[in-house]
């Protein structure tokens, strides 16, 4: 499959890249530091820009089979606008190239996944912390869902550095649910698992152990 990944120089885009490598897909990632991804393949490209230029997210989405966006910003009090105003150029790049399929990670808090994340995470840090980044990731998640796409959402509880190990849940029914952790190696894997088998289609589910 030809990939694009957008934010791939750390965090769950750079296990995401390791994993789609491995499995000899042909991966062009966009990224503003190309010399922050620290790997190189004959199956890679990369490509300098940015996900709020419109130019250069329609020039890397052009060809792709499917678009992954795992960005992420530091802890932050000033308002965000990178996920929301990102994600349109990439709405409308696939549009213009009649690419389909996209999956983008936003996080626990987002969307109707607000008030799981337990206790000290919902009363305290994301109130405290990360209020103005998921008020973006909502608005993000809303222009995913109102695009016409084949979208996944990907919303992974509190991340480790853990192993990948297959072994996690996939919840879409939030009902009585409080998440716990997961590692950024096994969130790439629901990714890869996703982009082979498409289950979740038009969904947004929690990614939890």
């Amino acid at each position: 499959m030809n990939i694009l990944i957008i934010g791939a120089s750390r965090g769950i885009g750079a296990e995401l890249l390791k994993q789609a490598l491995d499995e000899a897909h042909t991966v062009t990632v966009l990224a503003r530091h190309p010399d922050k991804v620290q790997i190189a393949a004959p199956n890679l490209t990369v490509i300098q820009g940015d996900i709020l230029k419109a130019h250069t997210v329609n020039s890397a989405v052009q060809g792709k089979e499917a678009v992954c966006v795992t960005i992420g910003v530091p802890i932050t009090f000033s308002p965000v606008t990178v996920f929301s105003q990102g994600i349109l150029n990439v709405i409308a790049a696939m549009e213009e190239h009649q690419v389909r399929r996209l999956i983008c990670v936003t996080g626990i808090g987002a969307g109707d996944s607000k008030g799981h994340g337990g206790f000290l995470y919902d009363r305290i840090f994301k109130p405290l912390f990360l209020k103005t980044i998921y008020t973006d990731k909502d608005i993000q998640e809303k222009y995913i869902e109102e695009s016409g796409l084949d979208w996944v959402i990907a919303r992974p509880a509190g991340l480790t550095n853990g192993p990948r190990t297959g072994n996690y849940k996939v919840i879409t029914d939030m009902t009585g649910v409080t998440s716990a952790r997961i590692s950024r190696a096994d969130v790439a894997d629901f990714i890869m698992t996703e982009l082979r088998e498409m289950k979740y289609t038009g969904t947004a589910p929690l990614l939890t152990y």
